[in-house]
Formats: C-alpha cells, structure tokens, sequence
C-alpha cells in the first residue's frame, strides 16, 4: 500500500505552462522528501513542520481540492499516527479520502489507500469494528482495480487479519494471512522483503497461538530473506531479530534470545542513533528479558532509558511511554514497591484512556494490573 506517495512529474504537469510551474514542484517535492527522511529518523517535529509546508505549497499552487493535495495530506496524517496524534490524523485522512473521491471516483485505487490509513488509525486506538468496514471498503476496491493479486491488496489483507488476530478470532485471521501471503510470493517472488513481513505476521499468529515450533520457522525464513535482500544491519532485519528474540523469551529460551535482542540494538543505534523510538523498543524488550530472570537492576536500568527516549521522542502521552510505565510498575511489584507501582500504574492508565479509549483492550490489562497491586497491598 503506498503511504508517502510522490507525484514530483504529475505536480508539474499539474502547472504547466506557467513559467514558476518547475520552481513550485521542485520546492513541494524537496520538502516531501524532507518530510519522509524526518519521518523514517524518528524526527516527528521537524517531519511535521516540512509536511505541513509542503501542503501549503500545494494549495497554495493548486487549490485546496486538488488530488495532488491529497498527497501531502496524507503524509501528514502518517506522521500524526505514528505520534499516535490520531484526531488530527484522521482529520487530515479524512480530508484527503473527499477530495481523491470527488477528484479521482470512488472506486480509484487512491480511495482505497485512504481507506486503509483510516482503519490503521481505528485499529490502533482499538476501534475494531470501525476499523473492519474502513479495511474492507479499501480491499474491495483495490481488488477491482488491480486485481485480486495485486501486493496492494496483501497489504490490505494483512491488516485486516491483524484486527482478528488482536481480538483473537484465529480461525478469520490465518486464511488472509495465508492468501496475503501466497499475493506477495507470486508477484513479488519468494525472496522479496514482502514476503518476509507476510511470514512474520503468520508467524506471530503461531506464537499468539503456542504454535512454537511453526512460528520459528517462519520467523527464521524471514530473517533469511530480510539479511539476504535487505543486508545484515538493516533495521527490518533488526526487527526479525527481536521477533525471533521474543519468541525464545516467551519459551524461557533465555541463552538464545538475549544475544539476538543485542544484535538487534546494536543494528539499530548504528541506524538510527542511540535516541530512536526503535532503540527503545529494543531496550524494553531487553527489560523484559532481564525481568523474567529476576535480574532487577539491569531491567530497570533498560526500562528507564527506554522511557527516556519514547517520551522525548514521542511526547509524554503516548501509548509506548504507557507502556514503559506498565512494565516499570510491573517490576517495583516484583519487589514490593508498592506506593512506586501504583504512581506508575495510575500515570500508565490515565495515558491508555486519554489516547485509546477506555474499552481498549490495553486499558483493560492495566486495570487489571492495577487490580492485582491493590489485592497485593490489601485493598481488596
């Protein structure tokens, strides 16, 4: 599915034959690009201020409802999301959904991505069955327009299958994993990095699942595939490593996931730098690690650093700060801190039901969380 869409020859078309024509594209173009490698930095503010220049530009040279200012809406709303900023996001998904569907039909392909960034937006916040028809309306579409094998629909699949895969409907969300998988083989060959994330996916279904020794292999064909096509210290090679990683934890097959979880850090602070958001995924999964054998110390001291950068990097509200707050709270439990956990369980909660809703099911983890601490303390 294409997210950050780039158009520089349609946008000057879209000019011509006005002499500034060239100027204006190349000046959109240069901050789309701006805007994406911010993005994939993990730099959201500066990312924002480029994308939000760039559909200035746009309206400003082409009106507020051309289709190619659906374009830099779009990425601006991709940037909000991952912020899990998700009311201006959707605002702006929706604003580009009206003018692509007034501009381009609404059945163009165009739709469909919309579509689909809509639902990502309600499925992160939990929304399931808002999310569902939003995935469905853009698979339908994108089948009729490019056919039932296109990637574009994998993608689609995909993310379909993940809201069953979350609400635990296994037996929906192995079929379109399977057939999201079976597209991305046929036309992109078994060896495309598509693939691999079609193999990871079915592989977290097995591990969800307790299908171990199924997930392990699938885990470790796409490993191959990511190092192979992608290179050794690519970060979506990270990523396989710390899926892989976490399969061995959940198994207690501690020796074989902590050099795993290392190499995966280390790949992604050469990347990244030592304050990405990823980085810190990869030092909260080494908490979790040092936690489950009770190796307190150095758990806390990943969890920390962890918190560190997911709250300079992405705000102190977001869902990855709850996260790291949840798992701080967990560990001063462990050693009957109790009056600690509860400050970090309650500040964990209040940032779930600001940015998720209070019927997701995170939020319902944390206040079960929450539940136990106080049995803990007597205060049944």
């Amino acid at each position: 599915m294409k997210r950050f869409l780039t158009a520089l020859l349609l946008f000057q078309f879209a000019f011509s034959p006005y002499p500034s024509a060239h100027a204006q594209a190349d000046e959109w173009n240069a901050l789309k690009q701006e805007s994406m490698a911010f993005y994939n930095q993990g730099r959201y503010e500066q990312a924002i201020t480029a994308a939000k220049k760039a559909v200035q530009v746009s309206e400003k040279a082409l009106g507020p409802n051309h289709y190619l200012v659906a374009l830099s809406l779009n990425d601006l709303g991709l940037i909000y999301s991952a912020q899990s900023q998700y009311t201006k996001a959707e605002a702006l998904f929706k604003r580009a959904l009206t003018i692509w569907e007034k501009s381009r039909g609404p059945n163009h392909p165009d739709v469909g991505t919309a579509l689909n960034n809509l639902g990502e937006i309600y499925q992160k916040q939990g929304r399931y069955d808002q999310a569902e028809p939003f995935y469905k309306r853009s698979l339908s579409i994108i089948e009729k327009s490019r056919g039932p094998n296109d990637p574009d629909v994998a993608t689609v699949l995909n993310n379909l299958a993940g809201i069953y895969n979350t609400q635990g409907k296994y037996a929906q969300t192995e079929p379109l994993y399977k057939r999201s998988l079976m597209i991305s083989e046929k036309a992109l060959g078994p060896n495309h990095p598509q693939v691999a994330l079609g193999l990871n996916n079915l592989a977290g279904l097995y591990q969800n699942q307790g299908r171990y020794e199924q997930a392990e292999t699938l885990y470790q064909r796409a490993l191959a595939i990511r190092e192979k096509t992608l290179g050794a210290n690519h970060p979506e090679v990270a990523k396989n490593l710390n899926n892989l990683a976490e399969l061995y934890r959940v198994q207690r097959r501690y020796d074989q996931a902590e050099p795993l979880y290392k190499r995966s850090l280390v790949i992604l602070e050469k990347t990244f730098g030592a304050n990405h958001p990823e980085v810190a995924t990869s030092l909260n999964n080494l908490g979790l690690l040092s936690y489950a054998q009770s190796q307190y110390l150095q758990a806390e001291s990943f969890y920390k650093r962890s918190l560190a950068i997911w709250e300079t990097a992405l705000g102190s509200n977001h869902p990855k700060v709850a996260t790291s707050l949840n798992n701080l709270a967990q560990l001063y439990t462990a050693q009957n801190q109790y009056v600690e956990a509860e400050a970090y369980y309650s500040r964990s909660l209040a940032i779930l039901e600001q940015k998720l809703g209070p019927n997701h099911p995170n939020v319902a983890k944390s206040l079960e969380n929450i539940a136990l601490l106080y049995r803990k303390m007597g205060r049944d």
